[in-house]
């Protein structure tokens, strides 16, 4: 625990030393995510901006105490405080860095439970975001928050599940008139830009949306780490967006911003959210922008 230098810190301490300057992210394979799910605790790193890393905070003893008695009381390959695998980055030179899991890796190595199930995911970048703004069609974009917008938990709120195998593979369920939505921002012109701070793949954000017929122009994953949200890091996206976008419009569950990205002036619209339809009540804004251009 924070506060008490135990072995264990040491142990953590030297870790991230042995990698700082050489541990860096590897994209991995669609067959070694697919086929890989499981890696022994020497392969796995701790990731150097999580709280378990950080000497104010540190691991939590009381968690990883609970998980050793889980793998002690359970004596089976799949112990039930491990059904869910651990979420991990592929990294150079070797192994992958933990996402999330940090406490479960340590209670593994406590005990020698090995392998771990993990799930490899590909974060994004700094050189995924250079090479999505070089790719832009259009020269505004909508953005979107996965977590607080697209995704939703309410059952009734939610579009229909996809069929089977899908609806096994991609288990967030997406806001009704989401699709139509996005599909009509495409068709006015507007890149489509969605973020998230947890810990998806590139691919699969792409892949889900790609079964409902949407293109998602932009994907940012993972968006909480330092790596991406330091501020010399937001300076050169932010440079990099202004120079490709001359508009960007924010789409919020009860708001939507416009954005001139060249004079950073902005205006801000209410979103109806008594509508049974949330999806036309933004449309609705949307196209008013389109009816003062055409005045202009």
């Amino acid at each position: 625990m924070a506060g008490v230098k135990t072995e264990f810190d040491q142990f953590i301490a030297e870790e991230i030393e042995r990698n700082r300057g050489v541990m860096v992210p590897a994209r991995a394979s669609w067959l070694e995510r697919f086929f890989v799910r499981k890696a022994r605790t020497e392969k796995l790193h701790p990731n150097p901006d999580d709280e378990f890393c950080d000497p104010a905070v540190g691991p939590n003893s009381r968690i990883i105490a609970e998980y050793v008695q889980t793998i002690v009381r359970t004596k089976s390959l799949q112990p039930s405080g491990y059904e869910d695998p651990i979420v991990v980055e592929k990294v150079r030179p070797d192994g992958y860095m933990i996402l999330n899991g940090h406490h479960r890796w340590a209670a593994a190595l406590q005990t020698g439970f090995n392998p771990l199930p993990i799930s490899i995911v590909n974060l994004t970048q700094e050189t995924d975001i250079e090479q999505m703004v070089r790719n832009s069609k259009h020269d505004r974009r909508v953005t979107l928050d996965l977590d607080e917008v697209v995704f939703c938990k309410n059952e009734e709120e939610a579009e229909k599940p996809l069929i089977y195998p899908f609806n096994r593979i991609f288990r967030e369920r997406i806001r009704r008139g989401v699709p139509a939505l996005l599909h009509f921002l495409s068709r006015q012109g507007y890149d489509i830009w969605v973020y998230t701070a947890q810990y998806y793949s590139i691919e699969y954000i792409r892949a889900y949306f790609k079964k409902y017929t949407v293109k998602i122009d932009g994907i940012i994953t993972g968006s909480a780490r330092k790596s991406i949200s330091g501020a010399e890091a937001r300076k050169r996206m932010k440079q990099l967006v202004d120079n490709q976008y001359v508009e960007t419009i924010h789409i919020d569950h009860d708001t939507v911003l416009r954005t001139q990205n060249n004079t950073g002036t902005f205006e801000e619209f209410a979103v109806n959210t008594e509508s049974s339809a949330w999806s036309v009540a933004v449309m609705d804004i949307i196209k008013q922008f389109g009816s003062e251009e055409q005045k202009q």
